[in-house]
């Protein structure tokens, strides 16, 4: 097994004691090595990123929590590429994109998802009843039993969370 390397001893412990355990568990749970070895890396990694500092408590349940959340962002990027690859299945031939605009295109349906998941919930929701179901404000306002200011202020979440994107 090699050791990570990072400033943070809390970490190098984390994956020290616990890596052996947490590639066992994702394998148990994917039936799969080699995503299971990937998958535990991408939560190690994760860990790095995060701004946790110190010990940790409950050091498998943390590591597992971290793992499913890992997990279900993975089967949601791999659910947005097949409802976009399914897509493109239906064009008629000359007007398939290249393969380098495919992965283009995937890539900022993968940035956009991750913005939208950055958002409150209702902000997320209120977007996507705008931009997706072409609702009116005072629909949304009405769907959702808030008032129309909170239906701007959430557009207002989302447009700005949009606006960072494109930067």
């Amino acid at each position: 097994m090699a050791v990570i390397e990072s400033s943070d001893p809390h970490v190098t412990a984390l994956y020290c004691d616990h890596h052996g355990w947490l590639s066992g568990w994702l394998r148990k749970k994917l039936g799969n090595p080699a995503d299971a070895a990937d998958l535990a890396h991408d939560t190690f990694v994760g860990l790095l990123t995060s701004r946790r500092p110190g010990p940790v408590e409950q050091p498998r349940a943390y590591l597992a929590a971290i793992a499913r959340n890992v997990l279900v962002n993975r089967y949601r990027r791999q659910a947005l590429e097949r409802a976009y690859l399914d897509t493109l299945a239906l064009l008629p031939e000359p007007e398939t994109p290249s393969p380098e605009y495919r992965l283009s295109i995937l890539q900022t349906l993968h940035e956009i998802d991750a913005m939208l998941d950055a958002l409150p919930a209702a902000a997320k929701q209120a977007f996507l009843m705008s931009q997706l179901e072409g609702m009116t404000y005072d629909a949304i306002a009405e769907r959702l039993k808030v008032s129309l200011s909170t239906v701007k202020r959430y557009m207002k979440q989302a447009f700005v969370q949009c606006l960072s994107l494109m930067e």
